[in-house]
This record gives C-alpha cells, structure tokens and sequence, in this order.
C-alpha cells in the first residue's frame, strides 16, 4: 500500500510537469483552428519533448501504482496534479501575474472534491472484457462529445469563440474525456497481458489505444496552445477521472456505492467542484494571459506602469477626437480652434515587463 501512494505521488508529479512543459512549448503556437501538423511543429522544441517524455513517466508511475493497490485509492490521489500545476505556475508565473489566496483555495477545493467523489463512489467488482457492442456505443458517445467541443472552441456557423480561455477549457474537457476512454482501452488490454505477447498484439485494443491516444495527444497539444494553462488544466484533471469512473461502470459492470449518504456526499464533492471551476474561471491567472488583463491582476511592481500606460492612451484619443471636431468647424479668426493651454502629449509609457507566463 505504501508503494502504491508513493508511485502514486510520483505520477502526479510527473504529468504536472508535462502540463507545464508543454504549454510552454506551445505558447507560442497558438492557432485559431484545428492543425493537424501542429504536435509536429511541437516536436521541435526540446522543453515540449521533456513534457511528453514526462507524460510517459507519469504513466508508466500510474501502471506500477496501480500493480500495488487498488484504483480507489490511486486516482484520488492523482487528481492532486491540479494544485501541483498551480504550485509551478506560480513560481513561474507569480512576478508577472497576481497570484490570489482565492486562486489556491480554488484549485485545492477542485482537487479535493473529484478525490471525495472518486473515495465516496469506490467503483470495484466488475468484468475483465467488454462486449463489442457497448465498446461502440462508448467510442461513438466519446468521439460526439468531442466534436461537440471542438465545435464550441472553433466556432459554429463561422462564429469563432469569443476568448481564448474559453477554447483553452473546450479543449481541456475534450481532452479529459478522451483520456478516460484511454484509460478504459488500457484496462481492457491490460488483462490480454498475462496471455502472452501474441495475444496482446492479435487483440484489437492495442490498435484503438494507439489511434485513439494519438488523437488525444493532438487534443491536447491545442488545449495547451490555445490559452492559459489554468484554463485547460481542469479538464485534464476532473474529467478524466470522471469519464474513466463512468466508463467502468458502463463497460465493465463496476459497482460504485449508491446509499443515500454516499449519493448525497457525491453531489456535494461534484458540487465543490464546480464551484472551484466557477472561482477559477475569473482568476487572474486566467486573465492576467490577457494583453488587456484588468489592472488588479498585476502586482504591485506592474499596476502603476499599466495604470499610466492606459491613462495615456485614453488621453491621446479624447486628445484626437478634439482635433477632429475642430477640423470640422468652418474657418475663420472667430471660428478657429483655441490652441493656448494645450497639454503637450507625453510620451508613451511602456509597460513593464517580466517572466514568461503560463
């Protein structure tokens, strides 16, 4: 059991890691479409590499944890990668963007509640295989909802999404979602394993996990370069666990407890889930990615500098609408422009900058 919660520990450790690392690979990739080609514009760059290489490790952690002690255990504690990631961010992040008591209490709360829910419901028994014909209605109901989000975060009708960090959380669920159905497709291949080698390149879960594992590495290589970090991160994290926990249910009749206190303690996990991604949403390590981030996610050191910076550019425009409005009366000595007592314009002020942001 010990061995279990510490390569537990480890395996959050390490897909935290590959998280960051891959956003700050693809920070600079953002697209406004889906790009087929982009996880091998990605692959250029040595800091996303160590993020997949991280993102393996964290996997392979996640099997060994799992050899050592039972799922209900596990996953609550990988859904703690959430508060790991915001620990990195703001270290990476905090000279440049506002780091608030309320984000951290935010991201804790998220992290707790889906640990609650995975402890309360306790999913065990079930099956070893699948029948086909609820593997496809699984893999269908999957491949909507990703479309589904996929057509929010790029537009429907030719109506993109109004802000990145919208796309970023679109993306971030539908890479959760696709990761549960991965872990699904692992479970079911994995009890192929004690078979042989034989048996488990002649079974078709092999197949599907490369496919479909592809796919949710594209998924995510846009969640990451679509917008802040603290946008996507929620996805990965509560909906995987999730849709895996559902999946088991559905494919491999596992039981999870239904009793009246146990359904009331699940709604009230899930519920302090939502609230902590409702917090997050107006986090300033959400807006503060934004060039025209509110003034108060600054810190102190950048607040001034921006204030001034934005009273100077409303200045000049009421300056040019004065102008404007003059040039339009008739000419005349009577009718001219008053020109005494104007402020010269002061030069522009540049905002202040700082560490790359997450």
């Amino acid at each position: 059991m010990d061995k279990a919660i510490l390569f537990a520990v480890m395996a959050s450790f390490c897909t935290a890691t590959a998280s960051v690392c891959q956003r700050i690979g693809a920070r600079s990739s953002e697209t406004a479409g889906f790009d087929i080609w982009l996880v091998f514009r990605l692959a250029r760059r040595p800091i996303w590499l160590l993020g997949v290489a991280s993102m393996i490790g964290g996997f392979l952690f996640q099997l060994t944890a799992l050899r050592f002690g039972p799922l209900a255990l596990v996953q609550p504690i990988l859904a703690f990668e959430l508060l790991l990631v915001f620990g990195y961010m703001a270290v990476a992040g905090g000279g440049r963007v506002l780091v608030r008591r309320q984000d951290w209490l935010a991201a804790a709360a998220m992290s707790a509640g889906i640990a609650l829910f995975l402890l309360l419901a306790s999913p065990s028994g079930g099956r070893l295989h699948a029948p086909a014909p609820a593997w496809m209605f699984a893999g269908l109901i999957t491949l909507g909802l990703v479309l589904l989000a996929l057509a929010l975060a790029f537009g429907l009708g030719g109506h993109p999404v109004a802000t990145r960090s919208r796309r970023a959380a679109l993306l971030g669920c539908a890479t959760g979602i696709s990761w549960g159905f991965v872990a699904a497709v692992i479970k079911e291949l994995s009890s192929h394993i004690d078979d042989g080698v034989g048996a488990v390149f002649s079974n078709w879960s092999l197949y599907v996990l490369l496919t479909v594992g592809a796919g949710t590495m594209l998924l995510a290589s846009h969640a990451l370069a679509s917008g802040p970090l603290a946008a996507s991160q929620p996805g990965f994290t509560v909906l995987d666990p999730l849709s895996a926990g559902l999946l088991g249910v559905f494919l491999f009749d596992e039981h999870i407890r239904t009793g009246v206190l146990d359904l009331g303690g699940e709604a009230l996990a899930l519920a302090v889930v939502i609230a902590g991604a409702w917090i997050l949403s107006h986090s300033c390590l959400i807006l503060g990615e934004d060039e025209k981030s509110p003034v108060r996610c600054l810190p102190s050191g950048f607040r001034a500098s921006a204030s001034a910076e934005r009273l100077e550019f409303d200045y000049q425009q009421a300056d040019a609408s004065e102008m404007h409005a003059a040039e339009a009366l008739p000419s005349g000595p009577s009718r001219s422009a008053p020109t005494a007592g104007r402020v010269p314009a002061s030069p522009p002020v540049h905002r202040a900058s700082g560490p790359p942001r997450l």
